[in-house]
């Protein structure tokens, strides 16, 4: 069989249990890894899963990928086209399933493949890969990934590109091993050079970003890193640590530890969690070696809980804590104070991390029609934004106790 591949497809033939192959738009990593897997299948009897992390229908799989291009080498008479499947006279069989929709007991139907290809896995989750890779237990089983990386940060690029596991072929490749490159997508690679140069190194040389594409604070959070305000922050026993909460029960109930030094802020901790009562909070909080200042809490937290019949604020003092409720402000002029402070801020690069993640990936809407952006995204990232953006309002009255001063909000932030 004379077929055209790039040079190291070679290694695709070798056995291993993991195979990557990532990097940017143009690499043919899909055509490759297709290529490769029909010339196994029809040398010998395989079974192929195909998957994704959500396939709605057929068309969302390689199904489409995997029939040209046995039209392209000529397979044609091994192979039989099924709607949902493709099988090989020899035996073979490939198969199509998305991730996201399996349990841990479905997907043990798939326990019995020899090779499981996980296309733009770059989006496959933790919980996915946990259900997914104790399952392909069969001897000499193979796990392949093609991927372009979104952010550094996730699960799959932590896994399998940054930190490899054992006995793990990985492989960045990009446009310029593609033998098939033809015009077409140079003058693509091209424009997007000129019209989008910041994003271009990610969208063709599939290096990964720090932030996610169109974050709010993505100027700021950059800064940061290059500035080296991400770093081991350690806590100042000389100063008080102030407690900025956001509260939630089903959402999450997000507190950040903040400390203040002059015009520098010190966020030195982060709790994170959901279906929890305040006094575990409070618990949590008390556990630390910290000297606690003063806890801010948002505008609702004067809502009286029908449980209960009190509210946040009644509970948190009648505990003896020192509690400020912030005013509310809307969440624009929240943005725009957060920004103000972002550069004064310090982050523990430890404790901290969730909370740079959330602010990583803190979004607006896209309008489908015009493009255009809007409102905050309210999802799992707003909720620690959130927090951030009322320790933007707060971080005035934040300090010791002869230092901290009570602030007009309307004319600080509305003015």
């Amino acid at each position: 069989m004379n077929v055209q591949l790039p040079d190291y497809a070679r290694e695709l033939f070798k056995p291993c249990r993991y195979k990557v192959l990532h990097g940017g738009r143009g690499s043919s990593k899909s055509w490759t890894i297709a290529r490769v897997l029909l010339i196994l299948a029809a040398q010998k009897p395989l079974r192929i899963l195909c998957g994704r992390e959500v396939q709605k229908s057929i068309k969302d799989s390689v199904h489409r990928l995997l029939c040209d291009q046995i039209t392209a080498m000529n397979l044609g008479p091994m192979f039989e086209i099924l709607e949902t499947e493709i099988r090989g006279k020899n035996g073979s069989m490939f198969l199509f399933a998305g991730l996201a929709q399996h349990t841990v007991e479905s997907i043990k139907s798939f326990e019995g493949v020899d090779i499981v290809w996980i296309e733009e896995a770059q989006v496959v989750t933790k919980r996915s890969w946990d259900v997914l890779t104790p399952t392909i237990r069969k001897a000499g089983s193979e796990i392949w990934l093609s991927l372009n990386p979104d952010m550094d940060t996730d699960e799959t690029y932590q896994r399998f590109v940054a930190n490899p596991p054992l006995n793990a072929f990985v492989r960045q490749v990009n446009w310029r091993e593609n033998p098939w490159f033809g015009p077409e997508l140079e003058a693509e690679r091209q424009e997007t050079l000129r019209r989008d140069p910041d994003d271009y190194e990610n969208i063709w040389e599939g290096v990964p970003k720090r932030v996610a594409e169109g974050a709010i604070y993505a100027a700021e959070i950059d800064r940061a890193y290059t500035e080296g305000r991400v770093r081991l922050v350690p806590y100042d026993p000389l100063l008080s640590v102030h407690w900025v909460f956001d509260l939630g029960w089903n959402d999450s109930m997000v507190i950040g530890a903040f400390q203040r030094r002059a015009s520098e802020i010190a966020c030195i901790d982060y709790i994170e969690d959901s279906f929890r009562t305040l006094d575990y909070y409070i618990a949590e909080i008390e556990k630390k070696p910290y000297r606690v200042g003063t806890y801010f809490i948002p505008h609702d937290g004067r809502s009286r809980d029908f449980k209960t019949g009190k509210s946040t604020q009644e509970i948190l003092e009648g505990m003896g804590k020192t509690v400020v409720v912030l005013p509310q402000m809307s969440i624009e002029e929240g943005i725009k104070a957060t920004r103000m402070m972002f550069p004064r801020v310090y982050f523990d690069k430890e404790k901290t991390d969730k909370l740079l993640e959330h602010l990583k990936r803190y979004r607006r809407t896209i309008n489908l029609r015009t493009n255009e952006p809007g409102a905050p995204l309210h999802d799992e990232h707003s909720h620690a934004s959130d927090m951030f953006r009322y320790a933007a309002m707060a971080v005035d009255q934040m300090g010791n106790a002869e230092t901290a001063k009570p602030i007009n909000y309307k004319r600080r932030f509305l003015a």
